[in-house]
């Protein structure tokens, strides 16, 4: 049984490298925002909306909950999943987690391209952004490194990069692997 979560700032490539971890080894991915806005048939914005982070906090945890009992899965989370209620420790009991660690001004580079597709951060100008971005991450890095493993994820960008990351991620961490879902490369 194979249950990969992979945690970190937004931006930090857990969902694109989660996909391609996924298909490389085989395994089932869930996006854990997408997981819940299907469930819920409502954005996360308009979840927030309705019900505040509070309201939003629960669902996610009450989903987080849900997905992190399927088996022969990576699971991307929501930036700020590990860093509410017990979800880190929950997270850390359930499988393997890794943080997505990548430097401050790669995740300025990734969130400027993708502003406008994050509520968060839509309105904010370059230098509100990189001020955003410090002090978030100095709130949530506590929680992150609880992460079984860090993984540098500064390489993201192209489809080359992707896949060096993936043979990267698979030799650096020990993933228990169910070779009846097919064999490594």
């Amino acid at each position: 049984m194979t249950r990969i979560i992979l945690i970190g700032y937004m931006g930090a490539g857990k969902t694109t490298l989660g996909e391609a971890l996924a298909k490389r080894l085989q395994l089932q991915f869930i996006d854990l925002d997408l997981y819940i806005e299907q469930r819920y048939r409502k954005t996360i914005a308009q979840i927030f909306a309705e019900k505040g982070e509070e309201g939003f906090r629960l669902i996610e945890q009450r989903m987080l909950h849900e997905v992190a009992e399927f088996e022969d899965v990576v699971i991307s989370t929501g930036g700020g999943t590990p860093c509410f209620f017990d979800n880190i420790d929950y997270m850390n009991n359930q499988g393997t987690t890794v943080f997505l660690d990548v430097p401050i001004e790669r995740l300025f580079i990734r969130l400027s391209i993708a502003r406008n597709k994050r509520p968060l951060i839509k309105e904010k100008n370059d230098e509100e952004l990189r001020a955003f971005i410090v002090e978030q991450l100095g709130k949530r890095i506590t929680h992150y490194s609880k992460a079984t493993y860090t993984f540098v994820a500064d390489k993201l960008e192209d489809r080359s990069q992707i896949d060096e990351s993936v043979d990267k991620f698979i030799k650096e961490i020990p993933v228990s692997y169910n070779p009846t879902h097919g064999s490594l490369p």
